[in-house]
């Protein structure tokens, strides 16, 4: 009988199998290990308020809803404010109607009266004079005593007085007003007008607007509740103002320069690639420093944000979407 030769071909596959492990394993194992740094996009937002409290009466846009600037976006209910504007106009048509008294001057029936006192002042003034001349005749032949001329020259000093005081009365009502009198009304209407436009302001902060193009991400008060004064309605995200931030440890700092690009990946855009420009870092504070475990040969490092903005517009990228990093170990 012949001898029958082993079959080797088992073994050769093992032997291959188990060196193209060895080899793989090699490969893995002397393979530069990378690191992966982690950041989000964010989006510039600007927050909608007004300047009086009131209640919101009504929204004319929703939340995901792209608006343009000086599109309407809530209406308020003020009527505080509305009860204001009724009493500011109220107080401006009382200042106007004293304007116009100051600027008239005196009515016709009061200048005709001052002028009728005038000339009965005038009148007493010849009576007087014809009476002080009778007696002064008299007392210069020695038939009247000083004692009545004393008399009549007080009454004659006296009608003279006040004829004087009924001229100045009647120069005055014809003439009007003096001019600080007119000034000083004048000045009241300003100040009444001061206030209705204040007011006005006021009535138009009731109709909030929106500043600049964007998107409403977020919708705070339902219709009814009220608002105070300076208290955010809604935010109006700026779609054309995205970046990335990323929190960065200093000793991985060296791959980011200031105006300088970098690649990183987006997953929630299947992975896609951007571009992405440096254009801030900063010190996030003793609160984000990395503490040493050891005291000897290690520090504590600290923790800087790392702001990139898109060298291109992203399609689709929102904010709070990953954006990933990697870098050799």
């Amino acid at each position: 009988m012949s001898r029958q030769k082993p079959n080797l071909l088992p073994a050769i596959f093992i032997l291959a199998g188990v060196i193209i492990l060895v080899i793989i394993g090699s490969m893995y194992a002397f393979k530069e290990e990378t690191d992966t740094i982690q950041g989000q996009a964010d989006v510039t937002e600007y927050r909608v308020s007004s300047k009086v409290p009131g209640r919101v009466l009504r929204y004319m846009v929703k939340e995901g809803q792209y608006v343009h600037a000086g599109d309407t976006l809530a209406i308020l209910e003020a009527p505080d404010v509305e009860a204001k504007l009724t009493q500011a106009r109220a107080a401006e048509s009382a200042a106007a109607a004293l304007n116009r008294k100051a600027e008239r001057g005196a009515r016709q029936e009061q200048i005709a009266a001052a002028y009728e006192m005038w000339q009965k002042a005038r009148a007493g003034v010849s009576i007087a004079e014809k009476s002080y001349n009778r007696v002064k005749r008299l007392f210069d032949q020695g038939v009247m005593t000083a004692q009545k001329l004393d008399e009549v020259t007080a009454q004659r000093d006296a009608a003279i007085a006040t004829e004087r005081a009924a001229k100045s009365q009647y120069d005055m009502a014809k003439n009007g007003a003096q001019r600080e009198d007119k000034e000083a009304a004048a000045a009241q209407v300003n100040r009444a007008q001061g206030a209705v436009q204040e007011v006005n302001s006021y009535i138009r902060e009731t109709v909030l607007t929106a500043s600049a193009d964007g998107e409403v991400t977020q919708i705070f008060p339902q219709v009814g509740e009220l608002v105070g004064t300076g208290a955010p309605i809604m935010n109006v995200a700026l779609m054309n103002d995205m970046w990335v931030s990323f929190n960065v440890r200093e000793d991985h700092l060296s791959q980011f320069k200031m105006n300088g690009t970098v690649e990183a990946t987006i997953p929630a855009l299947g992975n896609k690639v951007v571009q992405l420009k440096v254009y801030a870092m900063r010190d996030l504070g003793s609160y984000a420093a990395w503490k040493a475990t050891k005291t000897t040969g290690q520090f504590d490092m600290k923790t800087f944000e790392v702001k990139a903005s898109p060298t291109q517009k992203v399609d689709g990228l929102r904010a709070g979407m990953s954006v990933l990093l990697n870098r050799a170990k």
